[in-house]
């Protein structure tokens, strides 16, 4: 190999960290968490309530200062069964992401589908939060430890189609 020719490839370890402040919006939600609330919010009644909140409604930029309570249940709208291993999640493969629609909210909730066999999960299951317990409360997504199947009726696709 001379000179003139060319390095193809090298492998360099890479590691980022990142210090970002929340915002009002997010503040507001990530406190809500500590209290076993989840909170979205809208520009206006009406509006769709975007969980978490955004600070501003990504159709109009209209502020979203109204905060609202949205239910910890909801409506599991899309899923993936993860089987691949990564550092940043302890969690025993294969397991699920889901995107939860919560009632009350106007779009979906990502997180972790528990306590359901991988060949059960579904568009349309209901499911809820299962919270850590009070002493492990943080201002912190992590504070909803998974989500779970309530065992009611499935929702109808046609009532759900616009969030998949």
């Amino acid at each position: 190999m001379g000179d003139a020719d060319p390095v193809k490839a090298i492998v360099t370890p890479v590691r980022l960290e990142y210090q970002c402040s929340a915002g009002r919006a997010a503040t507001r939600f990530l406190r809500g968490l500590a209290q076993r609330k989840i909170l979205g919010a809208r520009s206006r009644p009406g509006e769709p309530v975007y969980v978490p909140p955004r600070g501003a409604d990504p159709r109009t930029a209209e502020l979203t200062e109204e905060m609202v309570e949205v239910s910890d249940r909801g409506t599991v709208v899309t899923y993936s069964i993860v089987r691949v291993p990564s550092e940043n999640i302890k969690l025993e493969l294969p397991y699920v992401c889901i995107n939860v629609l919560l009632d009350g909210a106007g779009i979906p909730f990502f997180h972790v589908l528990q306590n359901c066999p991988l060949e059960e999960v579904r568009i349309g299951m209901r499911v809820r939060a299962v919270w850590v317990p009070d002493a492990e409360l943080a201002p912190a997504v992590t504070s909803i430890r998974y989500f779970e199947p309530l065992g009611e009726p499935d929702v109808p696709f046609e009532e759900i189609e616009e969030h998949t």
